[in-house]
């Protein structure tokens, strides 16, 4: 979600009942601590009490690197600048990232997982709690239990599952069923995530995961309207009507209008062609 899931995205998306947290984009840690600068260029809800976004949507922060020292001392920045939680970043699959020590690359080597989650949870001393994010494994999935239990292990209140690979990237089928098996072996929640795109989608990952909650991701995108009808669902076992292109239509023009405000139009229309490109998952009109 690197470049798509700024402040202003997080706003329009939660305008609506659906979500019941964010997570920023990554803040990407190497070995020193970073100013509150760029905290606050990643997460500029910090600057407000609550953190959240304008419709009172938690928003979390979340780290990416490998040297636990480095991620502690980023870490006890956050706390200081007013982070809710910490989240660890271990399932972004972009080959620049892991070619730099980061993301999935670390689920190669269970016990570097629990380092990095270990370190920065005796920073944080349990004033706020840290979570993280992995996905099945590397390049198989024979580690997937270890690097959960890693995580639990060292410290982490939540575990978010991406149900495939990193060598799998985003190719579907996301195995849901995987992330149940994951779930067995450690006792932290476990929320599942991959391959949500529709109502039937999330029941059939609530299912074969076991797990309550899920997370949205890319799909939050292509539909602003699925969290809602999700939640809806839940509540009344009802289903909305389908997201028209005019309604994604209209989350497009208000987003491009906003950002217009303070970016030059080149910029804007890279970043509207980055949702749209989003938004052609099941829309013929996108």
């Amino acid at each position: 979600m690197e470049g798509v899931i700024d402040a202003l995205t997080r706003d329009l998306l939660t305008q609506q009942v659906g979500f019941d947290w964010t997570v920023t984009e990554f803040v990407r840690v190497v070995d020193t601590r970073l100013p509150p600068r760029v905290f606050y260029k990643h997460c500029p809800e910090l600057t407000k009490r609550p953190v959240a976004t304008p419709s009172g949507v938690p928003v979390h922060l979340q780290l990416l690197g490998s040297d636990p020292i480095a991620l502690a001392e980023n870490a006890r920045q956050a706390l200081a600048l007013g982070a809710l939680s910490i989240d660890l970043n271990f399932g972004c699959p972009a080959k620049l990232v892991n070619r730099h020590d980061g993301g999935a690359s670390l689920l190669r080597q269970p016990e570097r997982v629990y380092r990095a989650v270990r370190a920065v949870a005796e920073a944080l001393d349990g004033e706020i709690p840290v979570t993280a994010k992995i996905r099945l494994g590397f390049a198989n999935r024979r580690l997937a239990v270890a690097c959960a239990q890693a995580c639990e292990a060292g410290g982490a209140a939540r575990l978010v599952v991406h149900g495939r690979t990193r060598d799998e990237g985003y190719r579907p089928p996301a195995h849901w069923e995987w992330i149940g098996k994951v779930r067995h072996h450690i006792s932290i929640p476990v929320v599942a995530n991959g391959d949500i795109w529709t109502l039937e989608d999330y029941w059939k990952a609530r299912t074969l995961s076991g797990c309550r909650d899920v997370m949205l991701g890319r799909s939050a995108l292509a539909d602003p309207w699925l969290a809602p009808r999700i939640r809806h669902w839940q509540r009344t076992g009802e289903r909305l009507p389908e997201t028209t292109w005019e309604m994604r239509v209209s989350v497009l023009m208000q987003y491009a209008t906003l950002q217009r405000q303070h970016l030059p139009d080149r910029v804007v229309v890279s970043l509207v062609k980055q949702w749209l490109a989003q938004m052609r998952q099941g829309n013929t009109e996108a």
